[in-house]
């Protein structure tokens, strides 16, 4: 008799930890691309908000939910890929509704700040990590709620969305800018400053070092950067839909295309995330999906370029 409550106890904890992986190969699921495209009436400035939604409500409602304010043994809290990538997604979003808010929904920065705007920047601007008082997965839900009111009220009428060529390059100047953290994230060295002898005058100067990332955050960096490089590779669709009038007047259709490419080609899945040098065995997959970010950046400066020609 003792012998079998042994055996089901060791049965039941067998059961248990099988159940536990699973639940974290599960909620390690990354999300598939979707499909970003204008319906025939469809307003100017819905699908750059119904995208921007569309990129949060698939991390709240995905295989784990949000991950980053898991708790202590849970099984998402043992993960930090997934996180990572979704903390990504979300900073790329939020620039993204900070120009909607700022400039996109006015015509002049004299207009009053549309509300449902405001009030998605405000909830989505929320502590991702907080789990309680407020849950980071109930604000968020009250940011995709105020984007899809706010794209029916473009529908209605009753909110605007102005695609000039000025508000547009506001909004690529902050991809380019959160590309360029990214790049630097990737680039595995921290900057430091640290005191050293002048040899003409003999004082102290300080001048900059570089120290490596640890190993363990290696993949937390690439995750994020890949997290970023999936959302803007959407919104960057949403841009082009809703933006089409102006791509074509200034003939940037081909170099939108070419940013896309770069953003689609960030989104691979390694066996294992490594850092190998030049001469070694192993691929540098920080480095790898380095070079495909920092050439959009670079497409998107000369997209800014194009667009502020006469």
């Amino acid at each position: 008799m003792e012998a079998q409550k042994k055996i089901t106890i060791v049965l039941i904890v067998v059961f248990l930890g099988v159940l536990y992986l699973f639940n974290m190969a599960y909620f390690s699921i990354k999300p598939d691309v979707f499909p970003v495209y204008r319906q025939s009436g469809m307003p100017a400035g819905t699908v750059f908000a119904k995208t921007a939604a569309t990129l949060i409500e698939q991390e709240l409602y995905g295989p784990g939910g949000w991950l980053p304010n898991d708790l202590f043994f849970t099984p998402g809290w043992f993960l930090d890929n997934k996180p990572h990538f979704q903390l990504g997604v979300l900073e790329a979003v939020r620039y993204n509704v900070r120009v909607l808010r700022d400039s996109l929904s006015r015509q002049r920065t004299t207009d009053a700040i549309d509300s449902d705007c405001e009030q998605a920047f405000t909830t989505l601007s929320n502590d991702p990590f907080s789990w309680i008082f407020p849950s980071a997965e109930s604000r968020y839900a009250k940011g995709i709620e105020h984007l899809e009111t706010y794209a029916r009220r473009l529908r209605s009428g009753t909110a605007a969305f102005y695609p000039r060529s000025d508000n547009l390059i506001q909004l690529l100047e902050q991809y380019v800018s959160l590309l360029g953290g990214v790049n630097t994230r990737l680039l595995n060295a921290s900057r430091t400053m640290v005191p050293m002898a002048d040899n003409a005058t003999g004082k102290a100067q300080k001048i900059p070092t570089f120290e490596k990332t640890p190993w363990h955050r290696i993949d937390d960096n690439f995750y994020y950067a890949q997290g970023v490089g999936y959302a803007l590779y959407h919104l960057m669709q949403a841009v082009r839909c809703d933006f089409a009038p102006v791509l074509q007047d200034k003939n940037a259709t081909v170099i939108v295309e070419e940013i896309l490419a770069s953003l689609a080609e960030s989104y691979f899945e390694p066996l294992l995330v490594t850092n190998g040098g030049k001469d070694g065995i192993l691929a540098n997959h920080s480095n790898n999906i380095r070079v495909f970010l920092d050439d959009a950046r670079q497409k998107l400066n000369s997209l800014i370029t194009i667009l502020a020609q006469g």
